[in-house]
């Protein structure tokens, strides 16, 4: 068994290793270039010349990298451009020392950061004598599925270093443990430092792998003072202070700490020049090891940052249905946004286990190898924490995938180099591990292939926030839901009321209200926000308690009514409505239909969309036993059948005007059907969703002129500016 476990390989060279490292870097970055090849001929999702990126949150980052590069260094609004963020501030230097385009530079920065993922998976196998190992596992790992999902051209983010970093500080421990010299200590630290600057919130990562290095130490090396000095400046580097005092003390500790274990081993200098020996008993450097470890660990616990694993337990463990917002003198409670986060949700068994490995036979396979290395490596047990994560997708959000993916990786590998590694001819054995790694990689190029996810926004929609950007000046505001919100501030460089990081159930709520009530109602709630914010206030709750308002039923009444005083206009707010807002119209309106006292939701409007309708004569179907009656004008819904009030058609003539024709047939009744004619469309609505802003301004354009603007008026995305 112990011979079955332990295929040494030794170490291999520096140039082969660095070979080794090179040959996956550039095997992940081609197989990246997929998605490129796919729409490098799209010119819909170009802009500039360029294909734009496609994740959303990629545009805080870009603005800020933006900002940076146009001389902005600080803000201090509400609203502000995140020039202080390493994601911002390392796209800019690119920017700078490159000759490339701006558009260029964040479409391709996460294939070749994401990609340096190689570079610690071939290093931990290097430091456990198993480069086959490591190799494999870098060439696997960094395309594998979920991996390459949030690290592919144009996944502009966070996540193209938000595994490669752990990953490093894993390769950190598991080097300082396996060779327990000083010249490896600071790699771990420093990498942790880094990752906490680039990714904050992997603290409660941090913590776990921290904690589970001291649980390997008391139960495995209890008396090898070099894991206390390991663990104490694991500590210095999660402590909640400036990075730059974080490197000041762990560099001081560690240049005492070399300098006294130093001159205990070569003895004590003299003047003459002369070596005389040290009396070791005068100076016991395990019990000063041992105290400032207790010390830092102490203060450490005590610092609060333990609070973070709670806090995001909280987040995606035990999330409720509601958040609740609580003043002085309000307790309002609103829709919680983690219920809409697709990945902070559930994920099928199959789903689980591709992200992970590409395929339920490799993901099997993979766990065998986790298993029997870390049987074998019990260092590797530090990566716990790491599969512990991954496996949290199950049942929490696909999102946490990737952070399995390499633990998996090196499983896959440790497997592989034990099937091969009693094959005497060095060809054959090299040849048996290309072909079994390629098995493993084929389920994955197919993922590859096949995933083409689009860009953010079309060149369409882009030339519509470009055009917006000439008209509105950079303090004014925006009003869309808030998966729009990063992308409105990157091309029209304006404000807006909620985005990908500001998209709390409060926040969300007035945003949502605008967005679903009548035009009156909207245009009176955005004004109020639009002054709210102007005085750091996101949410209704104070602007309630500025208008003397202690009931939320009685204070949305009077916005209703128009009886409420509004404040004086200071800046100007635009509405910016896609049509691919109707995609995620029930989800938008989910948070201003809720009781504001119990958290109930306390409207439950109808809203259907068909976009594979069939006329069949009589009536037209339109899908999930939902057709309409066109003799009867009766819509129905399964067995129940329901009158409509109105059946609208739009189209839009040759000079791009949007014509709208109502054919009335019972005056009074609560549905009415929407033909978009040249989106192919069919909408089944109810009043309330009849009478929204959205539909109202997007769908039908009708609005009074005493409330909205048009602006910019496209099949794709309309603007309308509040005159209130």
């Amino acid at each position: 068994m112990k011979r079955l476990l332990k295929p040494e390989d030794g170490e291999w060279s520096i140039t082969r290793i660095s070979l080794a490292i090179l040959f996956a870097f550039i095997f992940s970055v081609g197989l990246r270039y997929i998605w490129v090849d796919h729409f490098q001929n799209t010119e819909s999702f170009k802009w500039l010349g360029e294909l734009m990126i496609n994740t959303n949150d990629g545009y805080y980052y870009a603005e800020g990298a933006r900002d940076i590069l146009n001389g902005v260094t600080e803000y201090s609004s509400l609203e502000s451009s995140p020039v202080n963020h390493p994601a911002s501030q390392l796209t800019a230097l690119i920017a700078k020392l490159l000759p490339f385009s701006f558009e260029t530079i964040i479409l391709w920065m996460p294939a070749f950061l994401g990609s340096l993922l190689v570079v610690p998976l071939i290093l931990i196998g290097q430091s456990l004598r198993q480069p086959m190992m490591g190799l494999i596992a870098g060439v696997v790992g960094a395309v594998t599925w979920s991996y390459y999902n949030r690290t592919m051209v144009g996944y502009y983010d966070t996540d193209m270093l938000s595994v490669v970093l752990p990953t490093a500080v894993l390769w950190g421990i598991i080097s300082a443990l396996m060779y327990k010299e000083n010249r490896v200590l600071l790699i771990a630290p420093v990498f942790l430092i880094i990752y906490l600057l680039w990714y904050p919130q992997g603290l409660s990562l941090s913590l776990a792998m921290t904690g589970m290095l001291l649980i390997y130490t008391l139960i495995f090396e209890l008396r090898d003072s070099f894991n206390y000095k390991l663990l104490t400046l694991l500590f210095l580097a999660l402590l909640p202070i400036d990075a730059y005092l974080k490197l000041l003390f762990i560099f001081a500790y560690f240049g005492v700490i070399f300098y006294i274990e130093n001159r205990q081993h070569y003895g004590k200098i003299d003047y003459d020049k002369e070596e005389v020996p040290l009396d070791k008993n005068s100076f016991n450097i395990d019990k000063y090891l041992i105290f400032v470890f207790v010390a830092i660990g102490v203060a450490l616990l005590f610092s609060g940052a333990l609070d973070a694993i709670l806090n995001q337990l909280k987040g995606y463990v035990f999330r409720e249905s509601s958040a609740t917002l609580d003043t002085e003198t309000l307790s309002l409670k609103f829709y919680s946004v983690v219920q809409t986060v697709r990945e902070a949700s559930a994920i099928p068994w199959e789903t689980f286990v591709n992200r992970i490995s590409g395929h339920q036979v490799t993901f099997w396979v993979a766990s065998l190898g986790v298993v029997l290395m870390m049987w074998r490596y019990r260092v590797l047990l530090i990566a716990l924490p790491m599969l512990a994560l991954g496996f949290l997708a199950y049942k929490n959000g696909l999102r946490f995938t990737v952070y399995a993916v390499p633990i998996y990786a090196l499983g896959l590998g440790y497997i592989i180099t034990i099937i091969v590694k009693d094959f005497q001819n060095r060809y054959l054995k090299y040849g048996a591990a290309i072909v079994l790694t390629s098995a493993t990689l084929y389920p994955n190029y197919l993922h590859i292939d096949q995933y083409r996810v689009p860009v953010v926004f079309n060149k369409n929609e882009v030339a519509v926030l470009d055009e917006l950007k000439m008209m509105a000046k950079r303090e004014d505001y925006v009003l869309a839901w808030w998966d729009y919100g990063y992308p409105i501030r990157y091309y029209s460089d304006v404000r807006t009321f909620a985005d990908g990081g500001k998209h709390s159930g409060s926040r969300n709520y007035h945003v949502s209200y605008s967005l679903m009530k009548s035009p009156l109602e909207s245009a009176n709630m955005a004004r109020l926000m639009v002054e709210a914010h102007e005085q750091n206030k996101a949410s209704i709750s104070p602007v309630m308690e500025e208008l003397g308002y202690k009931d939320s039923d009685r204070f949305l009444a009077d916005i209703k009514s128009n009886s409420i005083a509004l404040p004086e206009k200071t800046q100007d707010v635009y509405y910016y409505l896609p049509l691919r807002m109707l995609n995620i119209f029930p989800t938008v309106g989910l948070f201003s239909q809720i009781d504001l006292k119990s958290g109930n939701q306390a409207i439950r409007p109808f809203f259907y969309q068909s976009n594979n309708f069939k006329d069949i004569g009589a009536e037209i179907q339109l899908g999930q036993s939902i057709s309409f009656d066109k003799r009867r004008a009766v819509i129905k819904i399964g067995k129940v059948e329901k009158p409509i009030d109105s059946f609208y058609i739009t189209k839009y003539d040759k000079n791009g005007k949007l014509q709208v024709t109502r054919l009335q047939s019972r005056a009074g009744a609560n549905m009415s059907i929407i033909y978009m004619q040249d989106y192919n469309k069919i909408l089944v609505v109810d009043n309330y969703t009849l009478n929204s802003t959205y539909i109202q301004l997007f769908v039908l354009e009708t609005y009074s002129k005493e409330l909205f603007e048009p602006v910019i008026m496209t099949p794709i995305a309309k603007v309308f500016k509040v005159k209130k």
